[in-house]
């Protein structure tokens, strides 16, 4: 069968990546499998942590967005750096182009900023380093086109001790502290009778010890975000230390705690955040949540879907 390239920009609108020879064999990964790879981001104009200075990260943006031949934007990888853009970025003008943009961990501002601006979709999925890895995580990319080319996609997850819980809402969510961080500004979307009201919300973070983790859920609830939403799911938060001091504390504890405070069911046991086996949530997408003691599924709809190119 004969299809179209699948155009696929590539930007680094956060941090760099450390190894440049991933993002060439991300961008090879990508043409093997027949996509038409647009590269806007040069390892030679990297800016201290970032994958350049604030105004290179937003031109690449919009360079990517006004792009005729790109329907896919792909971050190269997360980091730290949107926040520093958030105020400069027209997210008009991205939604506008109907471009996908992908990517988690940082770029779950981005996520956020397009909903709350516009209310536009977008993809909780892979960084370009990902399908550059010298030992890709086939699940990874996968369940990724697997998602991209829709109409639906479930995810299941075999996952003891979670709450029996039946709930259906739009799913959002990504970093835990990206999505604390904003809090109260602008970029995130209205709870109380938006887009987001009812919904269920997905975290994840790395190196965060669980009372932090417990402190921004904590802050969230405190919000009112919490008390308007399904349920919560803790994706991976791993690589934090434990420490003398934790007296027994530790994530399962923590974990305890929510369970006995938020007003919401909270399950854990999503295969997603920094970790190499990683599902794709369109961020913004219809779901329903089903759990019993055995794991839970999440049926994903309604969400925007690009047939442009065959599974890998």
């Amino acid at each position: 069968m004969t299809t179209s390239p699948l155009g696929v920009a590539t930007v680094a609108p956060a941090g760099y990546a450390p190894d440049p020879l991933a993002v060439e064999r991300g961008i090879a990964r990508l043409e093997a499998g027949g996509c038409l790879v647009h590269n806007y981001y040069d390892h030679q104009a990297i800016h201290q942590r970032f994958g350049g200075t604030d105004e290179a990260r937003l031109a690449q943006l919009y360079a990517a967005a006004d792009d005729p031949d790109v329907q896919l934007v792909m971050a190269v990888r997360g980091g730290y750096g949107l926040t520093r853009l958030m105020p400069h970025i027209d997210f008009e003008r991205l939604a506008a182009s109907g471009k996908l943009f992908v990517g988690y961990s940082d770029i779950t501002a981005l996520h956020m900023g397009l909903m709350a601006k516009t209310g536009a979709l977008s993809y909780a999925g892979p960084f370009l380093i990902d399908f550059g890895a010298p030992e890709p995580v086939d699940f990874t990319l996968d369940n990724f086109w697997q998602c991209l080319a829709g109409p639906t996609h479930t995810i299941g997850e075999a996952a003891s001790g979670n709450p029996c819980v039946n709930v259906a809402g739009t799913i959002w969510g990504g970093n835990l502290a990206l999505l604390t961080s904003l809090v109260g500004t602008e970029w995130f979307p209205r709870i109380a009778g938006g887009p987001l009201d009812g919904g269920i919300l997905f975290v994840e973070d790395i190196a965060e010890h669980p009372y932090r983790i417990e402190r921004m859920l904590l802050q969230l609830m405190q919000a009112g975000v919490l008390e308007r939403q399904q349920a919560l799911v803790l994706g991976d938060f791993s690589g934090y230390r434990l420490g003398p001091m934790d007296n027994g504390y530790d994530f399962d504890a923590m974990v305890a705690y929510l369970r006995a405070t938020l007003p919401i069911p909270v399950l854990t046991g999503l295969s997603f955040g920094h970790v190499p086996r990683r599902v794709t949530i369109p961020f913004g997408a219809q779901a329903r949540l089903a759990s019993t003691e055995a794991g839970f599924t999440l049926s994903l709809s309604d969400y925007p879907t690009l047939r442009a190119r065959p599974l890998p």
